[in-house]
């Protein structure tokens, strides 16, 4: 890990890059580099998403809402080609991902599962390090600009101090930064989040939601699994609403965020108020009927 073969590329270069990226594999005629088309998938014999058509919008951070196993998770793992689809295909700059080559999809398209098991004695640096595993070869050795994305992506995340702890003497929250760490450490310019708040007090919650607000003003795509819905209204640019494996409602937190669509996909009646320090929609659950 410490050795290098040239200098490390500086943030504003690192930026440059991946702008480059984004436009030299853009197919000009569609929207989006990530779409699903006519998308059914899910798990045996049980059918979770139905003829879904999603585009992910490029340059933005999409949330993904919606109840509890109303299919949330499946789409994203979809997306990321961990479950096969029964029906139709997702298409990454055209090209659908069941036929492509798996370092070429992780070099393009980052994930960070919803649940992971790191390595007995695995250290959060060593961990982190994995997130360059796609941009390695046979030829290719450890260089000053992997250690650089690694030091970024631990130092985005607070984790350069316990860079040398095991991973398994963290707190949940700890292990939850320390595996979005490997996934920024990844540097690709797609980004998948399965529940990335989860175990996170409200501080380290809101420090994640910044970061990937940052990211994606720098450039990325993120697709990202939240549950608290007034999270999803302050720092979504485009939500996709779900219920049933279907697609309820998408668009702009002023367009998704509204009392009429909250309480077809929760259930919920509310009070939908402008958030006075956003000016986007504020959820405020009405109490029920005594």
């Amino acid at each position: 890990m410490t050795e290098t073969l040239d200098a490390a590329p500086t943030r504003d270069q690192q930026k440059t890059a991946l702008e480059k990226d984004t436009v030299d594999h853009t197919d000009p005629q569609t929207t989006s580099r990530l779409r699903a088309d006519s998308l059914s998938s899910g798990y045996d014999d049980r059918t979770v998403l139905k003829d879904l058509n999603l585009n992910i919008p490029d340059g933005s951070f999409t949330v993904i809402m919606g109840p509890n196993a109303c299919g949330k998770s499946t789409l994203l793992r979809s997306l990321a080609r961990l479950i096969r689809p029964s029906q139709g295909q997702v298409l990454l700059d055209g090209a659908s991902i069941t036929s492509m080559p798996t370092k070429h999809l992780a070099r393009t398209v980052g994930l960070l599962p919803q649940s992971s098991i790191a390595p007995d004695g695995i250290t959060v640096s060593d961990l982190v390090s994995r997130g360059r595993h796609p941009h390695q070869s046979l030829f290719k050795r450890w260089s000053a600009a992997d250690e650089e994305a690694v030091r970024q992506a631990l130092a985005d995340t607070q984790m350069t101090e316990l860079a040398t702890r095991e991973v398994d003497s963290l707190s949940g929250g700890q292990r939850q930064r320390a595996w979005i760490a490997m996934a920024l450490a990844q540097q690709t310019p797609l980004l998948l989040l399965d529940e990335p708040t989860t175990y996170l007090d409200i501080a380290h919650q809101i420090e994640v939601l910044e970061l990937c607000a940052r990211l994606q003003r720098e450039g990325r795509t993120l697709v990202a699994v939240l549950h608290e819905i007034n999270q999803v209204l302050r720092y979504a640019t485009h939500i996709v609403a779900l219920k049933d494996g279907h697609i309820v409602a998408e668009g702009t937190a002023a367009e998704v965020g509204t009392e009429e669509i909250i309480r077809e996909v929760f259930g919920v009646e509310s009070r939908v108020i402008e958030d006075p320090e956003t000016g986007k929609p504020l959820m405020i659950p009405r109490a029920p009927a005594p």
